[in-house]
């Protein structure tokens, strides 16, 4: 199997992503340029944080138009795995790959922390080495992260059990306290109708090895590694 790291003008987390497939999953894995169509026969991409483009005009806004997204729009019509990682997220929303959209965050300020997510789905190539409401430590790192929808979108979130990730306490618990950023209905992550593309604002790149600090992202990871898996 073989990852893809996308890399855009502004990305500073590629390296971050490519670490953890190199050295933690050790699998093949390339960096694929921003101006490029050729994603070299990837299994799986991965759209990186940062700020793609400087974020001019809004956080993703340039990315969408780029040709590496025009093929990851193919890649995942096809089937082909996409996690999309805090900018990553907001990029996915501006190619129409997930609903709704990242807003700044409800305080107005950037946040960088650990925080917790409670995993609400276990049905999911990202997710399925997860029990659903199991509790994750992950870092967060962002002034954009407060997700939006319609409410007719969020029930079919709701409804299709998409939403893969809220923020919660330490326990599990849904509080306002714990939501960082506003988010509606809490919400950290998505999956889109086909299951195969997860945008998240969390970090799992960084923390996937204690190190770190927590490994509790690499669960993400080993998720996607035990479905290109039983493919090959």
């Amino acid at each position: 199997m073989k990852f893809g790291v996308l890399v855009f003008p502004g990305s500073n987390c590629d390296h971050d992503a490519y670490n953890v497939i190199a050295e933690i999953a050790r699998q093949p894995v390339t960096l694929l340029w921003h101006d490029s169509e050729d994603l070299k026969g990837v299994d799986a991409v991965l759209v990186p944080g940062g700020f793609a483009y400087g974020d001019y005009l809004r956080t993703g806004a340039i990315a969408r138009f780029s040709p590496v997204m025009q093929a990851v729009k193919r890649f995942a019509a096809g089937g082909g795995l996409v996690l999309g990682i805090c900018n990553g997220f907001q990029i996915l929303t501006e190619a129409g790959l997930l609903p709704g959209a990242l807003m700044r965050n409800a305080g107005l300020k950037y946040i960088c922390k650990q925080v917790h997510l409670r995993a609400e789905t276990a049905d999911s190539p990202f997710t399925n080495q997860l029990a659903k409401g199991e509790v994750l430590r992950i870092p967060i790192g962002h002034m954009e992260g407060n997700y939006f929808c319609e409410p007719e979108e969020l029930r079919r979130l709701e409804a299709g059990d998409r939403i893969a990730f809220r923020y919660c306490t330490p326990a599990g618990e849904i509080t306002p306290e714990a939501n960082p950023n506003g988010s509606l209905s809490h919400i950290a992550g998505i999956l889109n109708e086909g299951r195969n593309v997860l945008g998240m604002m969390p970090h799992p790149d960084r923390s996937s090895e204690q190190l770190l600090g927590s490994a509790d992202g690499w669960k993400i990871f080993a998720s996607m590694l035990e479905v290109l898996g039983s493919k090959c």
